[in-house]
């Protein structure tokens, strides 16, 4: 049973089928602006050890900045980004590069920033980011706590030492969400646009990560090495882009947008819009495996069980989605936000994004914060909570999480 796979090979010639980077006639179009913005900078980037933020550090390290601090709580992550980088040919890595496993919520990050400040460009990867996120009370706070409520800590610490570029990742679920994920990063885009007056501010919307930590189709992959059965949703379907695009996306939004804008990649629905289910039966087949459907998780099971190096046919149970949160299609924008489609040649920018009055955002996180204070917090009550101040928040609640699937 072949597992060898040239990931970068497959995700451009079966995901986003795109021979070069989505974003080359921009870096073309802007290289000399992005040179003067990027170069001689010093950075901090913080949830650098994920899938965006490290492949945003590679799109950085094309330029010369002249210091680089990365955050994140995963300390293996940071070791293996300093080990790629290390291994690798083409990055201009900076004498002073360091690198911190701490969370940027805690009292060492903010000692640690006002002992380095004042850097010049500042990037936030750090989020939840799972629609799974939502499975109970405890997973709800926690992740309104880290997407919501911890940058509003980390502006009021830009504030003291503003930097000339700040960049906050959303994602695509923030237009018109239908999960609490969705919703947490749409009431954080509402937030870092109260403080676009006093710092200049840069957010994006993006597709999903073709092969992300944590993402569906590389489990895909983590469930061929170990011989289990895959599970895959049918009929979701989704953006993707390249863990490259990703970065780069990324870094060109956080220097070359104005302040207040929500930059998205500028793809076409018939075109580039795939679902899961096309994933797995593409990947089996340029592994020269083709799925056996089954019917049931325990059928799946037993069929991997028998697995062995001359087995032509891979154990698959796909399904009808019938989890909370689940959105069949994606969005990068809603009705009556304003789309500048001429900038970039690549990317749309959303123009007149809400901008709320500080005493709306304190009004906002003060029925939060009492609501997590009352000990008797239910997802109902945080939900409607949300639905007040997010109109186009309609939450999709069937009963059951991920966390039940296989």
């Amino acid at each position: 049973m072949q597992t060898n796979l040239d990931l970068e090979y497959f995700i451009r010639t079966y995901i986003t089928k795109r021979e070069e980077s989505l974003l080359k006639p921009d870096f073309e179009k802007y290289h000399s602006e992005l040179e003067q913005r990027i170069s001689g900078k010093s950075v901090l980037v913080i949830g650098g050890a994920g899938t965006i933020g490290s492949f945003y550090i590679k799109a950085l390290l094309k330029f010369r900045i002249s210091r680089l601090v990365v955050v994140d709580i995963n300390e293996n992550g940071l070791t293996e980004l300093v080990r790629d980088l290390r291994s690798s040919s083409g990055f201009n890595i900076p004498v002073d590069f360091i690198t911190y496993p701490m969370n940027f919520g805690d009292r060492v990050f903010e000692k640690m920033f006002r002992t380095l400040a004042p850097f010049d460009i500042v990037a936030n990867f750090a989020a939840h980011k799972h629609v799974r996120s939502e499975k109970d009370i405890f997973s709800i706070e926690a992740m309104i706590e880290n997407n919501v409520l911890r940058a509003r800590r980390l502006l009021d610490l830009l504030l003291e030492f503003p930097p000339e570029h700040f960049f906050c990742v959303s994602t695509d679920k923030a237009a018109n969400p239908v999960n609490i994920m969705g919703a947490s990063k749409k009431l954080m885009e509402e937030l870092i646009m109260a403080y676009s007056s006093k710092l200049k501010i840069t957010t994006a919307r993006f597709a999903n990560v073709a092969f992300s930590n944590g993402s569906l189709p590389q489990e895909f992959i983590k469930r061929l090495g170990k011989r289990q059965p895959w599970s895959c949703p049918l009929g979701i379907r989704r953006f993707f882009v390249s863990p490259r695009e990703s970065g780069e996306l990324c870094m060109i939004a956080s220097v070359l947008g104005e302040s207040g804008d929500i930059i998205f990649p500028n793809l076409d629905e018939k075109r580039d819009m795939i679902t899961f289910d096309a994933i797995a039966h593409d990947l089996l087949h340029y592994l020269g495996l083709q799925a056996d459907v089954c019917a049931t998780e325990q059928e799946a099971r037993e069929k991997a069980l028998l697995l062995n190096e001359s087995s032509v046919s891979y154990p698959v149970y796909f399904f009808e989605t019938d989890t909370s949160g689940e959105k069949p299609y994606e969005e990068f924008f809603t009705e009556g936000e304003v789309i500048d489609t001429d900038k970039f040649t690549s990317l749309g920018v959303i123009k007149n994004s809400v901008k709320r009055e500080s005493h709306e955002i304190d009004e906002i996180f003060a029925r939060l914060r009492t609501l997590f204070n009352s000990g008797n917090v239910t997802k109902a009550a945080v939900v409607e909570i949300l639905r007040e101040y997010l109109p186009n928040f309609e939450h999709i609640e069937k009963g059951k999480g991920l966390d039940s699937k296989m």
